[in-house]
């Protein structure tokens, strides 16, 4: 067990922070409008790697800070996946509604 590096619990408290708001915005729009997958799916490696360093080389309670942002990530991206459907098969549903269709 290594000791607790205060700097990085407290850059993931504060990445932490953002995420329940994210997911808050996706909930309520029901849109993925401004939200990039290849930025979440990006944030999800980088949470990986940070998870897989605890549990290797330095395991504390920095990693629950980890799996808690990745958890959060993680409902993020499946609620990107699951509105985009939607959004798809409005469009497609639109799309043979049209005149002449």
């Amino acid at each position: 067990m290594s000791d607790i590096s205060f700097f990085e619990a407290v850059m993931l408290i504060c990445f932490g922070l953002a995420w329940p708001l994210n997911i808050i915005k996706s909930l309520r729009t029901k849109s993925t409008q401004g939200k990039s997958v290849l930025f979440l799916i990006v944030i999800l490696i980088g949470y990986v790697a940070g998870i897989t360093h605890k549990l290797l080389y330095s395991r504390n309670i920095v990693l629950v800070l980890y799996c808690i942002n990745f958890a959060m990530v993680s409902v993020d991206t499946f609620l990107y996946f699951h509105y985009r459907r939607r959004e798809r098969l409005a469009a497609a549903k639109q799309g043979s509604d049209a005149p002449g269709a």
